[in-house]
């Protein structure tokens, strides 16, 4: 038996429309986390306390580095490239001015996105989304993975190029991570829960 090879293509302009407007118009039980990735819609159920204490603690440790005509959002949608996608970050850092009035803004308008992985979207996070966010040009990508295979990490991600990203720097639960200008802030990365304090 051969496996058979499916090449995804992403949605025409019309169904794309069509996505957008069932994500738009579906009356989703709160909390659910609603997102179109790789032109699939996708629901998630509500992040548990820990994911909640984590990205509180990132909150603080971000706040005195945001420009005050920047915002640090928590359910604001962004639209990466090729129409493939329609992510809620967990944490995004984006001007005042883009977000105003605005249902989701283009990826490209955010100076800093954090997604902190769930053991069901991690492979979203990991992959998926560090595609879309490189495309789109989001200068910074958090990436705050608890289920990490060799243990919890934060590692950012810079310098996008086409689908890729560089790795810039990588910490362990537990250490200062330092997060570069434009925000130069350190984040105690000790206040955050692993998945043992369940």
């Amino acid at each position: 038996m051969s496996a058979l090879a499916v090449e995804h293509q992403p949605p025409s302009d019309d169904d794309w429309d069509l996505l957008v407007r069932f994500w738009e118009e579906t009356d989703w039980q709160e909390g659910l986390t609603v997102e179109i990735i790789k032109g699939i819609v996708t629901v998630a159920p509500p992040p548990t306390g820990n994911h909640s204490l984590i990205a509180a603690k990132l909150m603080a440790c971000l706040q005195p580095g945001i420009p005050m005509d920047w915002g640090l959002h928590q359910t604001l949608g962004v639209v990466v490239p090729s129409k493939s996608g329609l992510y809620i970050p967990d944490l995004l850092v984006a001007p005042d001015a883009v977000v105003k009035g605005a249902p989701f803004i283009p990826a490209a308008a955010a100076e800093l996105v954090v997604e902190i992985t769930s053991p069901y979207n991690a492979k979203h996070d990991r992959v998926d989304k560090a595609v879309g966010y490189a495309r789109a040009g989001v200068p910074f990508y958090l990436l705050i993975d608890a289920f990490a295979p060799l243990g919890p990490t934060l590692t950012l991600h810079g310098e996008p190029r086409g689908d890729l990203y560089r790795v810039l720097q990588v910490a362990k639960f537990g250490e200062v991570f330092h997060l570069p200008a434009p925000f130069d802030v350190d984040i105690d990365t000790s206040l955050f829960p692993t998945p043992e304090d369940s």
